[in-house]
């Protein structure tokens, strides 16, 4: 993979990892649901104003229109709520870590559907490690009695279940516009979390400048601005390299949760993380290769 990929690799990882910064400033002024409102909200905004800009056509098919919405609620609308309404529970890193099981989660999935790719032995083992890391990581919840943090737990690996649902699904939007994909996504996930936020936590009250700022950021930067590059590089780098960002999500997550939010990450919970890492290089096949190497 050539050098200026692994520089926008790197770039992504780090500013989604800043996402789960920006839940835990907004979750301490408004709900989970709201928190998902504007993150897409303010992104399909973004995404629509790079449309014109770019001057992109726009699909006219109404039916596409109507599965992309739908997509969007499961892609979008649901983790991007499941995650801040966990993070009232778990730190900011924590989160993350968890986050790092998409790929886990996919393999199972692939598995499973219809025309997916089948699970190999070593794939199969990665599985298994990675869900050892998860243990690990809700081993402190266990040993506490923290019921709380265990369903937080629960929740973060809902929402990496329907990000391995949709990136099944999304294989059989190949021929829509990058843009006019997230666009059209985020903007049905956007008609379907506002109602229900307004239904549900009523209209948010947003006294600090400070939740202003991490709303516009997780909106424009953290899903905007990163859809326009996830987009154009994953057909070139392909999907098993561009899931190396899960490991510098993590990692930039845990560092600015520590030292700009205060927040506690204990040993084990890092422990979690390389096993959870352990359970990817399984999967993407670096170990494999790495031991006919030593073996050769």
């Amino acid at each position: 993979m050539a050098q200026r990929d692994w520089f926008w690799i790197i770039f992504l990882g780090a500013i989604w990892g800043c996402s789960f910064i920006f839940n835990a400033v907004l979750i301490r002024e408004i709900g989970p649901l709201w928190v998902t409102s504007f993150r897409v909200g303010i992104g399909a905004l973004g995404c629509w104003a790079v449309m014109v800009a770019l001057r992109k056509p726009i699909p006219r098919d109404p039916v596409l229109w109507f599965k992309l919405g739908a997509l969007g609620v499961l892609a979008y609308a649901i983790p991007f709520a499941l995650f801040p309404l966990a993070q009232a529970n778990l730190a900011s890193g924590v989160a993350a870590i968890i986050n790092a099981l998409t790929p886990i989660m996919t393999v199972i999935v692939s598995h499973f559907w219809i025309g997916g790719e089948k699970a190999t032995p070593i794939k199969s083992a990665g599985v298994v490690v990675g869900f050892a890391g998860a243990a690990i990581l809700a081993s402190p919840a266990l040993t506490s009695g923290g019921q709380s943090q265990l369903w937080a737990v629960g929740a973060c690996l809902l929402a990496t279940l329907c990000y391995a649902l949709t990136l099944n699904i999304t294989r059989s939007f190949k021929a829509v516009e990058p843009t006019a994909l997230a666009a059209i996504a985020l903007t049905g996930a956007t008609i379907v979390a506002v109602p229900v936020a307004f239904a549900t936590e009523g209209t948010p009250v947003m006294l600090r400048m400070e939740t202003w700022l991490a709303a516009a950021a997780i909106g424009l930067i953290s899903t905007a601005f990163t859809f326009q590059i996830m987009y154009r590089i994953l057909p070139r780098v392909g999907a098993t390299n561009f899931a190396t960002t899960t490991f510098i999500a993590p990692i930039s997550a845990v560092i600015l949760g520590v030292t700009i939010l205060r927040e506690t990450v204990l040993p084990i919970q890092i422990l979690g993380m390389f096993v959870i890492f352990a359970g990817l290089l399984l999967i993407d096949g670096r170990i494999g290769k790495l031991w006919r190497r030593v073996a050769a």
